[in-house]
């Protein structure tokens, strides 16, 4: 009987209402996303399949699928992930382990599994949550030790080092980018000290960065193209050009919704890294202003939530999680307007890709589920 009473107590705020705030913007993003989809893929869809809603239609499948997804695991208790904080590493490992047995290889990268002839399934998103349970509840199991450096800092970083190493053999920079950022976000938070990160970014990071670009043929070629990429402009500079193109022409409300130039073969696969390009054009600086105010009361909302956690394994996974849609917002807008070199960073509920928007989905479900945690 006291057990009963124990577990109901645990889970008593499961009752507590969810933000509502959090609610309006992810579906807001989301809504905003499919059209975006419809209209970016439609002339891809229709040159490679003779049909202009392929893309749209299985984008909305996922969608739809994420949406009851994210209802059922709002109603998770969060704190049942921390159980298995170090099943989450090792399910990581193994998943990225596959990836080079099994994988499927595309344009000389091997990051997917292929499910079907149709579905392909993209570990590297599914590590990324479980990287954020991993070091939420390490962080926590360990929180006297984070301000030393060997202790604290170096041991916890290492854990990072495999998952990091597996993820450029596929080779995939863009999603090492984003777990290694949100991992020093969230140790940060949990208490360990900056200059921890500052020396070890100067004398390792910075030496194996440029390491990493110039002994890479495709990654230097990225670099000098974000330099000057009218230097070769029907080429390597041809991308990044045409997304300029694109954002210039959208001016200040735009050239109308579905009346791009740039996506009729112009920018290479428009609905996926560089989608954020034909929004630009479509709706103009007007629209694209209020996708960022989007993303930004979801950033709030997010530090918001990790505020009130009642815990401190709630308040890591909520950084985490905003961190995770926070820095690939802000590089892939950084990438599309040739502010940093071409990374091939998706932007969260806009870019192609269903079992992706899939576990998006789901992780905005533990997000909500942590608001309703800290509910008064």
């Amino acid at each position: 009987m006291a057990k009963k009473r124990k577990e109901k107590n645990f889970s008593s705020f499961l009752n507590n209402p969810i933000d509502f705030t959090l609610v309006i913007t992810i579906l807001l993003l989301l809504g905003i996303g499919l059209v975006m989809v419809l209209s970016a893929s439609s002339p891809s869809a229709l040159a490679e399949s003779g049909n202009s809603y392929s893309f749209f239609s299985k984008q909305l499948i996922f969608g739809i699928l994420g949406i009851f997804a994210m209802i059922f695991i709002s109603k998770i208790d969060y704190r049942f992930y921390q159980k298995f904080y170090k099943h989450a590493w090792i399910l990581s490992i193994l998943a990225l382990l596959a990836v080079m047995l099994i994988g499927k290889e595309v344009n000389g990268a091997k990051r997917w599994i292929e499910i079907t002839k149709t579905l392909s399934f993209q570990p590297s998103e599914m590590v990324k949550i479980l990287m954020i349970i991993f070091y939420a509840g390490l962080l926590v199991k360990n929180r006297d030790e984070l301000d030393k450096y060997g202790k604290g800092f170096f041991k916890h970083i290492l854990f990072l080092a495999p998952i990091i190493g597996l993820l450029i053999l596929q080779p995939h920079l863009s999603a090492s980018i984003v777990i290694i950022g949100i991992v020093c976000i969230m140790m940060i938070v949990a208490g360990c000290k900056f200059k921890h990160f500052l020396f070890t970014g100067l004398a390792g990071g910075v030496p194996l960065l440029t390491a990493a670009i110039a002994f890479s043929p495709y990654r230097l070629e990225r670099f000098v193209t974000f330099l000057d990429p009218w230097k070769d402009a029907s080429d390597s500079g041809w991308q990044v050009i045409q997304s300029l193109y694109a954002i210039g022409s959208g001016g200040l409300f735009g050239v109308g919704l579905g009346d791009s130039k740039q996506k009729y073969l112009y920018i290479p696969e428009p609905h996926n890294d560089f989608i954020f390009s034909i929004l630009s054009e479509e709706i103009g600086f007007i629209g694209c202003a209020v996708v960022l105010v989007l993303f930004a009361i979801f950033i709030w909302r997010g530090i918001l939530i990790a505020i009130k956690a009642p815990d401190m394994f709630g308040s890591l996974l909520a950084v985490g999680i905003t961190a995770l849609v926070a820095i690939q917002v802000i590089i892939n807008v950084a990438v599309v307007t040739s502010s940093m070199p071409a990374t091939g960073m998706p932007l969260p509920f806009f870019s192609y890709g269903g079992t992706a928007l899939f576990i998006l989905l789901c992780e905005m479900g533990i997000l909500l589920n942590i608001s309703r945690a800290g509910a008064k």
